[in-house]
């Protein structure tokens, strides 16, 4: 398997899981759903499936950067360059992401 095959197996594997994850989200809050029986329920579980939900999203875009860094710098060696095909604003555009998401782990 060349590593395009693999690369389109990754892309294919973040679509999947979430398609899954979705579906999951939509279980968990059908099985809530019965047992809020006053506002107060739902003021203790919205919170946690919003954040349940910001994280899988988050998780998701995290995937989906980090392949297509994999693919620029896989058509980037194709083409004799040596920055991984990224501009300097995509390269301040990264740095930015990884300092929000390690502030983000350090708060956690």
């Amino acid at each position: 398997m060349d590593f395009s095959s693999k690369l389109e197996t990754l892309f294919d594997e973040i679509h999947d899981k979430q398609k899954k994850r979705d579906m999951q989200i939509m279980g968990l809050i059908s099985e809530l759903k019965p047992h809020m029986g006053d506002i107060g329920d739902a003021t203790l579980l919205v919170p946690l499936i919003a954040k349940y939900m910001d994280i899988a999203v988050k998780n998701d875009d995290v995937l989906v950067k980090l392949a297509s860094l994999v693919y620029k710098s896989i058509s980037s060696e194709s083409n004799g360059e040596s920055s991984l095909g990224l501009s300097e604003e995509e390269k301040k555009q990264l740095m930015d992401e990884f300092n929000k998401l390690d502030n983000q782990i350090g708060d956690d």
